[in-house]
């Protein structure tokens, strides 16, 4: 890490513990060239790897010095070596593998991609069946570990932007859609504004409200509603946020420029923070700020060389294992992935409903 040393500020995670093995199950692109490629960096033992594939999970095992592959993820769930079963596998698909882990004396925590599954419901089923098993179930809310929303998060703790007023989160670029999401009815909300969604959460707290608007995307050929995305949360404090979700971007053909980003800013009581996610073309993330209280109103701007993509991931199998080793809560928690997913829930009923949709709606 090159950071400059801004006191009390920190992009990345420093890593506590290593102690445990890990059986990866997936091998398409987020775990083959992010989560292993964090995991290799970190000095992290991802001791065997499965997946439904097992010439392309025998080709990672090559690529990163995995001892052993499983024919099947259930073969590797079963593995009495492993310790933490990290899950890349589709959202409709993921909720048994979970469950299967759940059963496994040996096995000490999951960590499982978002959306945890496809409903609420099922959401909630999951976070309460990890808990009767005494199991540590953890969602891969990575964007609250990219750098700039770690450094954000730590201006707002310090009280350098006051009281925050209006905070926007800005996405005009083509994200990759798996194959599977052709099977499902959600499509950008469930899985692009959830990064967007999460991050707000993670910074301000609880919204009261969300507030919908969608329309189709030319570009996307399946059937789908949420296309392009804008939804507008109103926060107890007064705070208004806005997370737009532009995956057309541009026509994005041969002969087009096109602008690909994603950004964002923060206005408060006594200062702003703006910054990028480096995620659209392979940068590290930026920010730069002004306070009156820190500053002297001039705008500085820490640096630093890590990236959201793969750097970000270390730090969400970080605080897994940190958790397993103290016996404590992780950062990462399933129960607060469940109301990130209530969050998406109640987008998805303004979309149904063209109506702001309040949060206590989803309350149990």
């Amino acid at each position: 890490m090159d950071f400059n040393g801004e006191i009390g500020l920190e992009p990345d995670v420093t890593i506590r513990t290593r102690e445990f093995r890990i059986g990866a199950i997936g091998a398409g692109m987020i775990m083959a060239d992010v989560h292993l490629e964090a995991y290799r960096q970190a000095g992290f033992t991802v001791a065997a790897i499965a997946s439904r594939t097992t010439s392309k999970a025998a080709a990672l095992a090559e690529r990163y010095g995995i001892p052993v592959v499983h024919d099947t993820p259930t073969e590797l769930i079963e593995d009495p070596s492993i310790d933490i079963i990290d899950i890349a596998y589709p959202p409709d698909q993921q909720p048994a593998l979970i469950r299967h882990a759940l059963a496994q004396p040996h096995v000490k925590g999951i960590l499982a991609q978002k959306p945890l599954a496809l409903t609420l419901d099922e959401a909630r089923a999951l976070r309460d069946e990890a808990a009767a098993a005494g199991k540590v179930l953890s969602v891969n809310q990575n964007m609250r570990y990219d750098q700039s929303i770690r450094v954000l998060s730590q201006l707002l703790d310090q009280g350098a932007l006051g009281t925050p007023v209006i905070a926007t989160i800005e996405m005009r670029a083509v994200p990759h859609w798996q194959t599977f999401l052709e099977e499902y009815d959600r499509l950008t909300l469930a899985n692009m504004s959830v990064h967007h969604l999460d991050a707000l959460r993670f910074l301000f707290g609880e919204p009261e409200q969300i507030y919908t608007a969608v329309r189709t995307d030319p570009r996307t050929a399946f059937e789908h509603t949420d296309g392009v995305v804008a939804s507008t949360l109103t926060f107890p404090s007064g705070l208004l946020a806005i997370s737009l979700e532009d995956v057309w971007g541009s026509p994005r053909d041969d002969t087009f420029e096109s602008d690909f980003f994603i950004k964002w800013r923060v206005e408060g009581t006594e200062g702003v923070a703006k910054g990028t996610i480096g995620w659209p073309d392979g940068s590290p993330s930026t920010l730069t700020y002004a306070s009156n209280l820190t500053t002297g109103g001039k705008w500085e701007t820490p640096t630093w060389t890590t990236e959201w993509f793969p750097h970000a991931f270390i730090g969400v199998m970080e605080q897994l294992q940190y958790a397993l080793a103290t016996g404590t809560a992780p950062a990462l928690s399933v129960a607060d992935n469940v109301q990130t997913m209530a969050l998406v829930e109640a987008g998805y009923r303004s979309i149904a409903e063209n109506r702001p949709v309040r949060l206590d709606e989803f309350a149990e």
